[in-house]
């Protein structure tokens, strides 16, 4: 099992220091602190430093602790910036940040390892046949994953169930230069099922699903009930052939380990069919390595 971190090309995104529960990032020409449970350890920066470096700083509210709304919060800005801007990854895509009512930005920047296996991964499909590849975006917040797919030349069908992130994604699409990603605001376990019926097939199929969440029309989402359900459907809807899946997941009671077997079920792959797993991590300016999600891939 691996532990992956964003390329160092990519100039917009640093972790600058982390520790005591907090992270230090530079996005773009702006520098933020927001909490970060997993950040255990001491900052290596002073107090004095992280004050004369930040522009802005997230402080929790009332939902501190609460599942659903442990990130609410509001932004303390110490300098001025702001409240939207634009960064750039690599050659690929645009992606604007917002300061949101939650400690979000619009980018999850440990993801970029994801993205740029998902361009390669379309980019492989994409030149072995005559059709553009299909890839389904499940759970797919502002498009990161969508407009890698979709600037290796995929067809592209980007769900989220929260309507004003999919329009946000949209922005993000025009900003880029890119077109013709379809957007459908939808409960993903419904879509994926209706594809099924359907007949619906894809050549790569990307999901990011939340530990807690609610459909457009007040479907209930709970990782540890719903995800084998939903992969067994998405098994369903992935091409047997020239075909990859990404499963990302956040959830602290989620291990890789744990990720490839509920693929290897939902899915029912031999116990000696290759999958890629392993950890998500951002490394800080001084070394210290901050793992945050983790993932299973598989490429066929």
């Amino acid at each position: 099992m691996a532990t992956e971190f964003p390329t160092q090309e990519w100039k917009d995104y640093e972790l600058l220091d982390s520790g005591g529960g907090m992270k230090l990032e530079k996005f773009g020409g702006f520098v933020l602190a927001r909490p970060e449970p997993k950040a255990l350890w001491d900052k290596d920066m002073s107090e004095e430093q992280w004050g004369s470096m930040t522009h802005t700083r997230f402080t929790p509210g009332a939902g501190f602790g609460k599942a659903g709304k442990e990130d609410s919060g509001t932004w303390d800005r110490l300098r001025k910036m702001p409240d939207q801007w634009w960064i750039r990854y690599r050659n690929y895509f645009s992606l604007r940040l917002g300061l949101t009512s939650f400690k979000h930005v619009g980018v999850f920047p440990e993801q970029a390892a994801n993205w740029d296996y998902i361009f390669s991964q379309t980019s492989r499909i994409a030149a072995s046949q005559e059709t553009r590849p299909k890839v389904l975006n499940l759970f797919a917040y502002t498009g990161a994953a969508s407009l890698a797919a979709r600037k290796a030349g995929a067809d592209v069908t980007h769900l989220d169930s929260v309507r004003q992130v999919v329009t946000w994604a949209h922005e993000n699409q025009d900003r880029s230069g890119l077109d013709g990603i379809r957007w459908v605001v939808e409960d993903a376990m419904k879509f994926a099922r209706r594809e099924a019926k359907r007949g619906n097939v894809y050549q790569g199929i990307i999901l990011d699903p939340p530990a807690y969440g609610h459909g457009p029309d007040g479907e209930k989402w709970k990782l540890d009930e719903c995800l084998f359900d939903l992969m067994k459907d998405v098994g369903k809807i992935l091409a047997p052939q020239n075909s990859f899946m990404v499963l990302n997941l956040y959830s602290n009671g989620f291990s890789a380990a744990l990720g490839e077997t509920v693929v290897r079920q939902a899915l029912s792959l031999s116990p000696d069919f290759p999958l890629d797993s392993g950890e998500l991590a951002l490394r800080d300016s001084f070394g210290k390595v901050l793992p945050l999600s983790i993932f299973v891939r598989l490429r066929r």
